[in-house]
């Protein structure tokens, strides 16, 4: 295990905005980073291993940028699950009509929501989600905010699944040579600080609300991710199966 503790700094994309080309490009290098990654397969195939009898109905993903993740994901499972509705949930509003119309084309809708995550899962009357994900998103937040998210997102969902930079040697090698694809500079300095505000062990568990309602399993993922997922005890109707321990 990587003993260096998490150390929280200012990602750049986050300061730009929007429509800076500096962040257009970046945007699109996370593209690539995630396909590195392989985060949308690590997610599909928990969301599989939980699901085996019939589809979500809702999907939420929280900072969830310009949707590129998300639609990774449907391309992967919409030969089996149909009508599915996503939400996408991000401070800045860059979700494009031609991510809207590929989702369209797998037979999903796709809304977004443009908030402070606090602000949006903390709405006394906002609905429960038969999943929310979190992709790349929960390093961003040092541990105290962090548990207060988890908490709130914990009211909010009936499955909760993560899939982040694993806080490694490894990983933060692997991290210092993104110039070699072709990343631009916003790029390679946020998979640093990325990495450094990275998770492993159980540290996300830790930080899940202490109650007996939920199952939790945490782990390595690939060679560059750290996955969380969290079930709720009682969702079995809508999952079949449930994250072990």
């Amino acid at each position: 295990m990587f003993r260096i503790p998490r150390q929280i700094e200012a990602e750049w994309l986050d300061e730009l905005p929007a429509d800076d080309p500096r962040a257009l490009r970046s945007r699109r290098d996370l593209r690539r980073i995630n396909a590195l990654m392989t985060n949308a397969g690590i997610v599909g195939r928990e969301l599989m291993r939980n699901f085996r009898d019939e589809a979500p109905r809702v999907i939420a993903e929280i900072g969830a940028g310009d949707g590129a993740f998300m639609l990774r994901l449907a391309a992967r499972v919409a030969a089996r699950w149909k009508n599915v509705r996503v939400v996408l949930l991000d401070r800045q509003d860059v979700v494009g009509r031609d991510a809207r119309g590929r989702f369209a084309a797998l037979g999903w809708e796709a809304d977004s929501a443009t908030a402070d995550v606090f602000e949006w899962l903390g709405r006394p009357a906002g609905p429960v989600f038969d999943v929310m994900i979190a992709n790349l998103f929960l390093h961003h937040f040092e541990d105290a905010r962090l548990a207060a998210l988890l908490s709130l997102a914990a009211g909010r969902t009936r499955m909760f699944v993560a899939c982040e930079p694993r806080r490694s040697g490894f990983a933060l090698a692997g991290s210092r040579l993104l110039g070699l694809a072709g990343c631009n500079d916003v790029s390679r300095h946020d998979a640093v600080v990325s990495v450094r505000a990275g998770f492993n062990g159980a540290e996300l568990s830790a930080l899940w609300p202490a109650n007996h309602g939920w199952t939790l399993q945490e782990r390595a993922s690939g060679l560059f991710s750290h996955s969380f997922v969290a079930c709720r005890v009682d969702a079995g109707r809508s999952t079949g199966r449930h994250a072990g321990k």
